[in-house]
């Protein structure tokens, strides 16, 4: 571990710390030699993910759910920075654990939820991170998005759960900053990938990497031409560290997510070939809403942050295919 220094021995909270990328992002802060306090329910989160971490003098778990109510030690510790990452993220229905199937759960977190953190960095003048995401795009008219583009977005629609909570958790987090003067940024993070992805998580890779390892059928939705960007999860902690820790950032909202561009499709395939899998590739039809390309335009963060994602994707998944391989011999 790298020595603590004064510097560097602040603290961070970690809102959904036990979730896929706050035990990524846990895992480095602890290892840079911060003071990390990580805060679940557990609804999506897994204690598995920061079992680890427990004997970490630098790190405390806590169990509660921040839209009930934030524990008294916890208000009373000293905060420097605090990352609200806790939600359910995931779109597929088949999933018992994606916000379609958690809608009111989704809603609160990113707005009573969201209020309790931002409320508490007031009091304890620490920076504030809010994880939006990519989704508050919509089905893009502008492609590659940029920070400044507002969306097209349903509001009445099956995923306006998760779309407008965001929206609705940005718009909040602004007024913070413009009334209550609060260091807050905005981090919209576009499709991650990586070992400790819930594997009842829905989304792509998550799907095909099961279904290719169990030679299931691999399940395409529509035509599979619709498009994502997939980052690496150790590229995305540390786009989301620099957001937290570069100053001058009051206000601002950043892309995070890779620029290299895969259709559905061919994300099967790949996966298929890279399993050797005895799969086949089925149709189902195309989800309501469901964005047709999807791609951030990262130039923002390249110049204010100096990041850009250093993982290719063949590596990534490599890493990926290997995490849920393991999982799989394990559950034998």
């Amino acid at each position: 571990m790298t020595k603590p220094t004064e510097k560097k021995m602040k603290t961070f909270l970690i809102a959904g710390g036990a979730g896929f990328i706050g035990s990524h992002l846990c895992e480095k802060l602890l290892k840079d030699g911060y003071r990390v306090f990580c805060i679940d329910n557990f609804l999506t989160g897994s204690r598995d993910n920061v079992n680890h971490l427990m004997e970490n003098e630098n790190f405390l778990l806590i169990n509660a759910d921040i839209v009930k109510r934030l524990p008294d030690a916890l208000v009373e510790e000293k905060i420097d920075y605090i990352f609200h990452l806790a939600s359910p993220a995931s779109p597929n229905t088949n999933s018992p654990i994606s916000y379609m199937n958690l809608p009111l759960e989704t809603m609160d977190v990113n707005s009573i939820g969201s209020r309790r953190l931002l409320r508490l960095a007031k009091k304890k003048n620490a920076k504030f991170v809010y994880a939006s995401t990519s989704e508050i795009y919509g089905d893009p008219k502008e492609h590659p998005q940029t920070e400044k583009y507002w969306g097209n977005v349903n509001p009445r629609g099956s995923r306006s759960c998760y779309d407008e909570s965001k929206r609705f958790g940005e718009a909040l987090t602004m007024i913070y900053v413009r009334k209550f003067d609060v260091d807050a940024r905005i981090a919209r993070i576009f499709n991650t990938y990586g070992p400790k992805m819930d594997m009842r998580d829905g989304r792509a890779i998550v799907n095909f990497t099961v279904q290719a390892l169990r030679n299931e059928p691999m399940t395409v939705y529509g035509k599979g031409k619709q498009t994502r960007s997939f980052c690496y999860v150790s590229d995305m902690v540390m786009g989301l560290k620099k957001l937290m820790i570069t100053d001058n950032l009051q206000g601002e909202v950043f892309n995070l997510g890779n620029t290299t561009e895969l259709a559905i499709l061919d994300l099967a395939k790949k996966i298929q070939k890279a399993v050797k899998s005895e799969s086949k590739i089925v149709y189902e039809d195309l989800p309501d809403d469901d964005p047709r390309k999807r791609k951030p335009d990262i130039s923002k963060a390249k110049k204010k942050l100096d990041w850009k994602p250093k993982i290719v994707f063949g590596m990534g998944l490599e890493k990926t295919i290997a995490y849920f391989q393991e999982k799989i011999e394990n559950e034998s």
